[in-house]
């Protein structure tokens, strides 16, 4: 049975519009190594003011079944034990057409691989809100939206895959005339990406593109098909491996 890790990183809170604050963040998916604890993310702004950006991180759990849930991050009985992820700073005021960076910071337990979903979402600053400005300069910006016609913003969701401290990597691939199976036999997640479905002789027939994450355990498997080729790249943390099949 083919079981694929499959998450749609990106959403928007609603339409973006043409003036205003327009903030991208690169990558979707990103990887804490297991020798590493900080990693930094970078939020940009191409908008045509200024952005404010919450930063908002739920642990993502999977069940047996392959569904999973977004849970609040909890904190250990201990104010000084954490056991998560979190981001420094949480609320980030990047300029137009400027950059700004928050780190984020791994404490706890890595005997297993762990997901976090980081939400970046910019807002229109509150005084509960904790961005360091002045209540003048809330006030300014709100008239600023207003009059520059700015009534909606847009945010972004991605994925971030904390590695077990003793990463390992064991791929089990079962190739055979009609079937092609791979199988994760190690404790962190394979990356399938540029996976390509093209017909043999006709380079441009090709269906989508996709991209595939294998957690710990599963599989990724396809049947092969008469006169088409398969190609991807294999990802095991900082090594990959170009595939090629033949139908």
């Amino acid at each position: 049975m083919k079981q694929v890790l499959a998450w749609m990183g990106v959403f928007l809170s609603c339409s973006v519009a043409q003036a205003g604050p327009q903030i991208g963040v690169g990558v979707v998916y990103d990887y804490l190594d297991g020798d590493k604890s900080t990693y930094m993310k970078r939020v940009f702004n191409g908008g045509t003011s200024t952005a404010f950006v919450k930063v908002n991180i739920l642990e993502i759990l999977y069940n047996e079944d392959g569904t999973y849930q977004e849970v609040p991050l909890q904190n250990q009985a201990s104010a000084t034990a954490k056991d998560g992820l979190m981001a420094s700073p949480a609320r980030l005021i990047v300029p137009a057409n400027g950059v700004q960076g928050t780190r984020l910071l791994f404490m706890g337990n890595r005997d297993k691989e762990r997901y976090f979903r980081v939400r970046f979402v910019p807002v229109v600053p509150e005084a509960e809100d904790e961005f360091a400005v002045s209540a003048e300069e809330r006030e300014a910006y709100k008239k600023e939206r207003v009059a520059a016609g700015v009534k909606v913003l847009a945010g972004y969701g991605t994925v971030f895959f904390v590695r077990p401290k003793n990463t390992r990597f064991a791929t089990v691939i079962d190739d055979n005339a009609d079937r092609y199976l791979m199988r994760n036999n190690g404790n962190s997640v394979l990356v399938i990406d540029e996976f390509k479905d093209c017909a043999a002789k006709a380079e441009n027939d090709c269906r989508p593109t996709t991209k595939h994450h294998v957690m710990a355990g599963r599989t990724f498997s396809f049947d092969k098909e008469a006169g088409r080729e398969y190609r991807f790249t294999l990802i095991e943390g900082g090594q990959s491996k170009a595939i090629e099949i033949k139908g």
